[in-house]
């Protein structure tokens, strides 16, 4: 007795390869976040990961950029040692940071989804330098607004504490990853074939 499996697809390869790109932003998120650096201004470091969170929205689209997102933060979650400075578990995603590690998702699906135009997966090089732009400055605005609310109820701090640590102390960071971000959308080594 023999079984023809020529022609059998258990999982379409649209899928697999999306899920193979999520791991690859997943992993991408988990090594910037070793790139890290001491804020005098903030309780929170300075990372790449913003960075990260605009790669997976600009390329894997609203969907599986935030897919991608949410699989590092369960890595990090179960002790894969991916968040700021090699941390891991869950303090991570109920301490000081907490509102940033939460926006992650939300953002790269925002930064997505103005890329984009919706939820369909198009070139990001399409897009204008103006759309690229204005979707990041959309992602950022998620990631502080998150970030400020979870100072607040973490660290009880006020306001406008809240605003010029967690947010207002990152701005030339943010803007050189936006730039990068731009740079690399429109760098001719990420031609899909």
């Amino acid at each position: 007795m023999s079984a023809d499996t020529e022609d059998v697809d258990l999982v379409g390869a649209a899928i697999v390869e999306n899920l193979g790109r999520v791991a690859l932003f997943a992993a991408l998120m988990g090594a910037f976040a070793y790139v890290s650096f001491p804020n005098p201004f903030s309780p929170a470091p300075v990372t790449l990961q913003v960075l990260g969170v605009f790669l997976a929205g600009l390329f894997l689209g609203p969907v599986w950029g935030s897919v991608s997102i949410g699989l590092y933060l369960a890595a990090g979650a179960v002790g894969a040692p991916v968040f700021s400075g090699g941390s891991a578990g869950l303090a991570p995603l109920v301490g000081s940071t907490a509102g940033y590690l939460w926006s992650y998702p939300v953002a790269a699906f925002v930064v997505g989804a103005v890329v984009h135009g919706g939820l369909s997966v198009g070139d990001p090089r399409e897009a204008g330098v103006v759309r690229l732009v204005g979707a990041m400055v959309g992602g950022t605005v998620v990631v502080y607004a998150m970030g400020v609310a979870g100072l607040m109820l973490v660290l009880g701090l006020g306001p406008v504490a809240a605003f010029t640590a967690g947010a207002a102390a990152f701005v030339p960071a943010e803007a050189f990853k936006i730039a990068a971000a731009v740079g690399i959308v429109r760098s001719d080594a990420f031609v899909a074939k």
